[in-house]
């Protein structure tokens, strides 16, 4: 990769740094080196953290960073680049926070002129931030603090005078400070999982809006041109599900396989699946498909119901539920109607939650009241069995608000089962207090490894999907530029899977670093190419795999700064216990093979492969000992 001190194609090279306290702004223009090794998203925001945040500091404090980071791509035009990234010290997990959202915020931001934006501090009263066209100003909130995204939305937009303008907001969970609260875009797209909802009430910031003209200027249009044309002639023979339903279409297919978590991921098989399958879904209340910004292929689901049998309608302006939503909310607490589902959906993202924390912590609770190791007294009725879509919809509402045992329940998994005790802690499924995603790691051993290692806590966004590589495709031809490697039988953790694994989880990263939907069937030389014509710098196929790699090991760094070790990358044993029947029965993940997967990970990432601590020998072989600062380099 060539060197350059001027400022790269695809940046403003403008850094807009919020004091909150104060209400004072600064600028900074960030060194080409620092945007030519990390390009945007995760990795800046780790810099950031590891630059600038002190050491061990209360997530909830008003010393801790929120980071909105575009990546150099956003503002370009380039399908599938309607994406940004969001992050800080994650209120849920006390590690690194990053959080991706679709729509058309992160390319609005860049055209507002800035690359990025770090709030300081906290407002004595409710702000928001508006920016239009490199102009920011904090503007009084508090005659928004309480309401629903979509009234804020539009209140912003009528005060503004340009219903134009792109909105990023908390909800009252976010005000409420629930530890797994979303920042909502657009009102239907979640920069979920992390908390930083809450990190962002804790500031006393309810919204971000921007409106711009500024277009970046790149290097050679030309090149992104043709990158885009290419998508625009295969997205349809290359990722034909996105195309017919979106993530919908995953509820029937894992069903089937056994690979839809049920009850807590207790069950082997959900009876109910395809009474809330995105078929049924489509044949009932979908009304429509949304998009993001330039993409093609329309995957979000929109969804109406005018309450003729239910006791609710449903609002199509919050969209409609994901595969994520649908199985958390759903199988997982093992409710089969789509309806309940919907509105579910629509609650989450009115009050700004996260749908996969919000489903995981209502089935816990379930399962205690399953287990009768929680009474009327305990939870001031709030009771919930399997199955009830009612008590699913009334848990929402008590977390949201933070009342009676919703109070409890809006601070996670981890620490609530600490505090109900009882051998609770051992069904509590989370890893580093982030609640699992609802894909089996029984099925995807890949996928459960990645829960394990992943800085954020259990993700399925920087994972792979071990079903993905078990026959031809588009997933193996990108792996497939790199070495050559046949199709890999789906529930092993080989050495194989490890080096397919290595590759795409830095891939993943890298994504989140450019920032670029994952569903995209962009191969690594296409990205390498968009990169290359948007900034002047030539980067390779292995320049951007490393951009990945820098990613994950800057979060690394972080989170041992931070009281984090190998101890806390591991699996919950029930995810690992093979099931007696159905399709998944007996197989099973033993300690033994997590153990040698995880550390072999580490070796192929150049961490030490005992501890998983990155040395001073692979930070430099990643060139990142030419940004970090001297503190970090000497405690390497």
């Amino acid at each position: 990769m060539a060197n350059s001190n001027e400022k790269l194609g695809g940046t403003h090279g403008r850094i807009l740094h919020v004091d909150l306290t104060e209400g004072v702004f600064e600028y900074e223009t960030l060194p080409s080196k620092v945007v030519q090794l990390l390009v945007g998203g995760r990795a800046l925001i780790a810099y950031f953290l590891l630059r600038d945040l002190p050491v061990n500091v209360d997530s909830l404090s008003p010393e801790n960073l929120l980071i909105f980071a575009p990546g150099v791509l956003q503002g370009t035009n380039l399908p599938g680049s309607g994406r940004h990234s969001v992050g800080g010290k994650s209120p849920l997990t006390g590690a690194v926070g990053s959080s991706e959202a679709g729509g058309w915020w992160g390319h609005e931001l860049k055209w507002a002129g800035y690359d990025a934006l770090i709030f300081h501090g906290k407002s004595a009263e409710p702000v928001y931030l508006w920016i239009h066209n490199g102009k920011p100003q904090l503007r009084p909130a508090k005659h928004l603090w309480g309401k629903e995204t979509a009234e804020v939305q539009n209140l912003i937009r009528e005060e503004l005078g340009d219903k134009g303008v792109r909105i990023a907001q908390i909800g009252i969970a976010g005000e409420n400070k629930v530890l797994f609260s979303a920042i909502m875009h657009d009102v239907n797209r979640a920069a979920g999982r992390n908390g930083l909802g809450a990190l962002m009430g804790s500031k006393n910031l309810k919204a971000v809006a921007v409106r711009g003209s500024q277009r970046v200027d790149v290097d050679n249009k030309k090149r992104i041109i043709a990158v885009s044309k290419w998508l625009g002639s295969n997205y349809k023979e290359k990722v034909p599900w996105a195309v017919k339903m979106g993530t919908p279409i995953g509820v029937l297919n894992l069903g089937r396989l056994g690979g839809l978590p049920t009850r807590a991921f207790q069950d082997p098989l959900f009876d109910g699946r395809e009474a809330i399958s995105g078929q049924r879904m489509y044949e009932t209340i979908a009304q429509e498909r949304d998009t993001c910004q330039v993409c093609p292929i329309s995957c979000k689901q929109v969804v109406k119901y005018d309450g003729r049998e239910k006791p609710f309608s449903i609002d199509p302006v919050y969209g409609g539920p994901e595969y994520e939503t649908i199985a958390a909310l759903g199988s997982n607490c093992g409710v089969d109607d789509i309806y309940y589902i919907a509105k579910a959906n629509e609650r989450c993202a009115a009050y700004g939650l996260d749908t996969i924390s919000t489903g995981v912590v209502i089935s816990f609770v379930m399962e205690c009241v399953d287990r009768g190791l929680l009474s009327v007294e305990d939870t001031g009725g709030y009771l919930p069995v399997w199955g009830d879509p009612k008590a699913m919809l009334d848990g929402i509402e008590l977390i949201a608000r933070r009342e009676s045992f919703g109070a409890k329940m809006a601070n996670g998994v981890a620490r609530l089962a600490n505090e109900i005790g009882h051998g609770a802690q051992e069904f509590a499924l989370h890893v580093k207090g982030q609640e699992l995603p609802m894909h089996e790691p029984r099925l995807k051993p890949g996928t459960g490894l990645g829960y394990a290692v992943a800085p954020v806590g259990a993700d399925h966004m920087m994972n792979i999907s071990d079903t993905d590589y078990v026959r031809p495709g588009n997933a193996l031809e990108r792996v497939n530029s790199v070495y050559s490697v046949e199709p890999l039988p789906v529930k092993d953790l080989s050495e194989e899977k490890l080096n397919v694994f290595y590759h795409e989880v830095n891939w993943q990263h890298f994504n989140d670093c450019a920032v670029i939907c994952m569903f995209y069937p962009y191969h690594y030389h296409h990205l390498a190419e968009a990169l290359s014509g948007a900034t002047g710098i030539e980067y390779s196929i292995q320049d951007i795999l490393e951009i990945g790699e820098r990613a994950q090991t800057l979060c690394r760094l972080f989170n041992y700064r931070e009281g984090f070790t190998v101890k806390d990358d591991k699996l919950p044993e029930r995810v690992m216990k093979a099931f007696q029947e159905g399709p998944l029965a007996g197989i099973e993940i033993t300690p033994e093979v997590l153990d040698w997967a995880r550390h072999r990970f580490y070796e192929l990432m150049g961490w030490d492969s005992v501890s998983g601590k990155p040395g001073l020998s692979r930070v430099q072989a990643l060139g990142l000992h030419e940004i970090l600062t001297d503190e970090v380099l000497k405690s390497l």
